[in-house]
């Protein structure tokens, strides 16, 4: 049945009647049909899995436009800064999904249009919400819009992995946590995941040896295990303890992972980890790296020991926690020289220094240690970055959507 009424309200009531029951390819026709009985005409955009380009979905009877990329155009200023641009008679609003970005919408105005006011933007940037949302709730239902965010084909470990992993972007309260992983179609044995409950979020991130499917499956097995065994309300040892348990069983080949859980009391500022052999984390304050945790050691997961303890380090709010495989440190040059702890460091504090949001901070820091490399990665390389801090959280939402956020 057709809609007939001509106002936001009507356009976000179209778009939700008809989500229910349409098809991933019908997503973008219906918010462009929707939008243009308010005289908007829409393209969306989604961010691709390197994070370089934002790659149209199809709108019927129009010709698809050509990827967008994200470093100097005003779409990649919009999905940069997660706030609204205005470009003539265009608007370009930042489509989250919660906190993780997932791309833009293109708003084409009215021939004639006077600059976009608050109240447009606000209803446009409202729409874009609902989109992101949306596009998270019917990718399921197909391939296209999964298909939308490549540039190439995924091996069997990355579609493993990718399917195991929490959103890339977080946030509540008073904290966030942004990730990334790559090379994005061909990951073997990194992973991460977080958990917001409470006020006592953790934090994983793992490296299971090996490549390609048989260390994705491991890599899914020490997930499955620490998520089970925090489910059952086991503390992190415990969870350490259950993944060692599964690996020894599921791999006769004495399959291991390094791995670091953390777990952060925001009412004490007491953070408590545990490293399975991985690199040390990094606590930077006030924009420099000023402490590298090197407690709480054990034997890598798959390797019991039962005298692993805790390390436990103060953190102060505003206190950022830099989570790395050795991907990253050990990344090389074509002279051979590795990417290196101190150059990390480096570039935490360099790319970490402005108010940008915390997933373009990690962003521009992962594209730094690919760019280090002499062609195609190695090794798997992930980065995890953590703040403790209520303006990190609300830099991750539109600038209208933080009025709301922050009422009462």
């Amino acid at each position: 049945m057709a809609h007939e009424d001509a106002s936001w309200h009507g356009l976000v009531r179209e778009i939700l009647d008809r989500s229910h029951l349409w098809r991933p390819e019908d997503l973008a026709g219906v918010v462009d049909g929707a939008a243009g009985r308010l005289g908007l005409r829409t393209t969306i955009y989604v961010i691709d899995h390197e994070q370089r380009f934002l790659r149209p979905l199809g709108v019927p009877g129009r010709d698809l436009p050509e990827p967008l990329a994200v470093d100097g155009t005003e779409g990649g200023a919009a999905f940069i800064g997660v706030e609204s641009v205005p470009a003539g008679d265009r608007l370009w609003s930042p489509m989250v999904n919660g906190t993780d970005r997932l791309g833009v919408v293109e708003y084409r105005l009215p021939a004639g249009a006077a600059e976009p006011d608050r109240h447009l933007v606000r209803e446009c940037e409202l729409v874009a919400g609902l989109v992101g949302h949306l596009i998270t709730t019917t990718q399921p239902r197909g391939d296209l819009l999964r298909l939308a965010q490549r540039s190439r084909p995924m091996t069997p470990g990355a579609e493993l992995l990718w399917e195991l992993l929490p959103p890339l972007t977080v946030s509540v309260g008073d904290f966030a946590v942004a990730a990334v992983l790559e090379p994005a179609y061909d990951v073997g044995g990194d992973a991460f995941d977080y958990v917001a409950d409470d006020r006592r979020p953790q934090f994983v991130v793992l490296d299971a040896a090996g490549r390609r499917l048989r260390a994705g499956l491991a890599a899914a097995v020490v997930l499955s295990s620490i998520r089970a065994a925090r489910r059952a309300g086991g503390d992190l040892l415990e969870q350490a303890r259950a993944a060692d348990a599964e690996l020894l069983q599921q791999f006769p080949d004495a399959r291991f992972a390094t791995a670091v859980l953390a777990e952060l009391d925001l009412d004490k500022g007491v953070l408590r980890y545990v490293n399975a052999g991985h690199p040390p984390p990094l606590v930077m304050r006030d924009g420099k790296v000023v402490e590298t945790l090197t407690e709480g050691r054990r034997m890598p997961l798959g390797i019991p020991d039962p005298q692993a303890a805790y390390g436990e380090v103060t953190l102060h709010p505003g206190d950022r926690l830099v989570l790395y495989t050795d991907g990253v440190t050990e990344a090389r040059d074509a002279a051979g020289e590795q990417f290196g702890v101190r150059r990390l460091a480096d570039l935490v504090e360099h790319h970490c220094a402005d108010d940008a949001p915390l997933s373009e901070s990690l962003r521009r820091l992962s594209h730094a240690v690919l760019d280090h490399q002499d062609g195609p990665p190695a090794d798997d390389l992930t980065l995890v970055l953590v703040e403790w801090s209520a303006g990190a959280a609300l830099r991750t939402v539109p600038p209208t959507s933080r009025e709301s956020a922050t009422a009462g």
